[in-house]
């Protein structure tokens, strides 16, 4: 139920528009943090790699998803923080430089040289998305965090640049407006997932989240506080399932519960022969299989998946800037193994990243599974409110309204 005192206004909620789940969470914002209140999941059978391919499927989806979490937060639901995700998703970095008027650095001057940055030419099928400060130099002077205030007469601002399909974006939300539900802002998920599982020390040492879905497997490199690059990996959790399913002849839902229950992506961390029971098709009588069998068919696919990840972090040209390693993420990442062997691949420490900085119901949501969802819910927050510059945080830029606007033109 409500708290005493409390508003309905005063709760977020954010979605996550997975491969494999539609996931609801909402919080109540307090003095010390945000707290869950609500949690709501369903199965996502109408997203594929990140991107809507049937809109009734997700709408209903994400009905379900929102009644259980209304249900939960003894609240309703009318607007939310979205994720997106998927291989049309693009980015680069870039810089602009414009000349300070008063000889001291204000605010609009920041506006003035995020929005000289941010000034690149794009497809016409394209949609910015982010445009995330990164730093600042105020005449020769590098690496300033937070400008405002000082003296000089040429600002350089070096932001980092997400765009992706508008078909994409427009989908996300008519799926949730046609859910009764006002998108108040289009998050890129690993960027939130970051939010939700990297330390500030990672961040400013130098990390990569690695955030592997079911569709996709989202990269995100920080490092000296800020976000500095942003990629995808065509594969995630829903290609070990089908070489599972393809492997031992049973069905797509078995296949997904054999993973999760017996799944291993290491060999030599098989303790001793085991067998597991496989539901065969057609009625036929069920089989038992070594789980070596089924870990030769898992390791291969995940050893793919890292191996692209990998190429991903040296394509970047920042793997060299990652002193505190990787952070794994999303569901995929609770395959037993899949650290280790992530270690052994990208030849750098790993950790499993957890969504920590809550309270409330964190006990549910402490899995990667609801990185996502929570990290929504925490760079809402965030960017909520306010919207004016804060040092190596999104800047928002007051586009956001008329760009929703825009969409929801062309969509209705």
């Amino acid at each position: 139920m409500l708290k005493k005192g409390s508003k309905r206004s005063d709760f977020l909620a954010g979605i996550d528009f997975g491969t494999t789940k539609i996931c609801v969470v909402v919080g109540h914002p307090t003095a010390e943090g945000m707290e869950i209140v609500g949690i709501g999941k369903q199965p996502s059978l109408g997203i594929r790699k990140g991107v809507v391919v049937n809109i009734p499927t997700t709408v209903d989806a994400i009905k379900k998803a929102i009644e259980v979490a209304e249900l939960m937060a003894g609240c309703q639901i009318s607007e939310a923080y979205v994720g997106i995700a998927g291989s049309h998703i693009k980015s680069f970095n870039s810089s602009g430089v414009v000349s300070i008027k008063s000889r001291e650095v204000t605010e609009l001057d920041v506006e003035r040289a995020i929005d000289a940055a941010s000034a690149v030419a794009i497809p016409s099928d394209r949609e910015i998305l982010h445009v995330i400060a990164q730093e600042f130099s105020v005449n020769d002077q590098e690496g300033v965090r937070d400008p405002v205030g000082m003296s000089g007469v040429r600002l350089e601002a070096k932001v980092h640049v997400v765009t992706g399909a508008i078909s994409s974006a427009q989908n996300i939300v008519k799926c949730a407006n046609l859910a009764s539900v006002q998108v108040k802002d289009i998050i890129l998920e690993p960027i939130a997932s970051a939010e939700a599982v990297l330390t500030p020390d990672e961040r400013e040492l130098g990390v990569a989240l690695i955030d592997i879905g079911g569709g996709t497997t989202d990269v995100a490199i920080y490092s000296r506080g800020s976000v500095v690059y942003t990629g995808v990996v065509p594969m995630g959790g829903n290609h070990i399932t089908n070489d599972i399913a393809v492997g031992l002849r049973c069905s797509i839902q078995d296949a997904e519960k054999i993973k999760v229950s017996s799944g291993c992506a290491m060999s030599s961390m098989l303790a001793s022969e085991q067998t597991i029971e496989i539901p065969s098709l057609g009625g036929k009588k069920n089989r038992e299989v070594s789980k070596s069998v089924l870990t030769k068919i898992i390791e291969p696919r995940v050893e793919e998946i890292l191996t692209l990840v990998n190429k991903e972090l040296q394509n970047s040209g920042f793997k060299h800037l990652l002193s505190t390693g990787v952070v794994l993420t999303g569901g995929a990442s609770l395959l037993e193994g899949t650290g280790e062997l992530a270690e052994f691949i990208l030849e750098m420490p790993v950790r499993k990243g957890l969504p920590h900085g809550v309270g409330g119901l964190l006990d549910v949501v402490s899995s990667p599974i609801y990185s996502t969802a929570v990290g929504l819910l925490l760079s809402g927050q965030k960017n909520s409110g306010d919207n004016r510059y804060r040092s190596n945080t999104e800047y928002a830029y007051g586009k956001i309204v008329t760009r929703m606007k825009e969409w929801l033109g062309e969509v209705f």
